[in-house]
């Protein structure tokens, strides 16, 4: 995506499972539409806005120039202790989970809102699946008046995609997640919509990635994986961003992710 005006760039929303997330998925758009000067905004579903991952991602949004974290403060399915007295996203009511994101949606009014993939990213997680199916249903109906009536004024993103890796674009990653004995669940070529090349901004999106200390530090999540590499090979796995787009709907500007050339 070659750098241009705000005009030509639309405002995004990104809506995530964890912090981390938006960095590994989506961190290059996001850099690129904020370096063009178009707003954008995460909203991520899991971890306290107390805790050390909050402030990792606070770093990470600095860094992309994607804002102050908002935070929905459930807790991560795997570590309850994320959010202490709070429910697990995977367990808490989809309609709540939804009306949640439509508030936030309301509030941030982007033009695009990118989130998970139906199967809930490469490793199948739970929250990034309930992310997924959240987001769907919130983005349907934030710009209806009658649909949580109480989460503010309506307000209808043009387009939802989700970001996700093709077959054909693993590359070394898939063996790398195999060896760390994580699931590899990418989606036939033909799922693409929007193939990104984000190597202008490679620097900023891994300085986002490594932003979050904690996950870098350890062997088996991606951010981990990523730090031990040799930086050339690095570059390569995170140079390009893939989107499959969910959903348009009639909105002012109608806009929609650029296609690499």
């Amino acid at each position: 995506m070659p750098p241009s005006s705000s005009a030509s760039r639309p405002s995004l929303l990104g809506i995530f499972g964890h912090p981390d997330d938006e960095s590994l998925l989506a961190g290059g758009v996001l850099a690129q539409h904020a370096a063009a000067g178009a707003p954008t905004a995460v909203l991520t579903a899991t971890w306290a806005a107390d805790s050390h991952r909050a402030g990792e991602l606070a770093d990470a949004l600095d860094i992309l120039g994607a804002g102050r974290p908002r935070m929905l403060g459930f807790a991560d399915a795997r570590i309850p202790h994320s959010a202490p007295g709070r429910p697990r996203l995977c367990d808490a009511p989809l309609e709540k989970v939804a009306g949640m994101i439509v508030e936030h949606i309301r509030a941030v009014r982007p033009q695009v809102v990118i989130t998970h993939d139906a199967y809930g990213q490469l490793t199948g997680h739970p929250d990034h699946l309930r992310t997924h199916q959240a987001t769907l249903l919130a983005f349907h109906a934030a710009g209806l008046e009658h649909l949580y009536p109480q989460a503010g004024e309506p307000w209808q993103p043009a387009a939802l995609y989700a970001a996700t890796h093709p077959h054909s674009g693993m590359g070394e990653l898939g063996p790398l997640l195999t060896r760390a004995g994580k699931k590899v669940l990418s989606v036939p070529d033909g799922h693409i919509t929007v193939t990104v090349d984000v190597s202008d901004c490679t620097d900023r999106k891994l300085a986002a990635i490594l932003a979050h200390r904690s996950e870098a530090a350890r062997e088996r999540p991606l951010p981990g994986i990523l730090a031990r590499r040799p930086a050339a090979e690095r570059d390569s796995l995170i140079a390009t961003e893939y989107f499959t787009l969910l959903g348009r709907r009639p909105a002012p500007g109608g806009a929609v992710l650029e296609q690499s050339r």
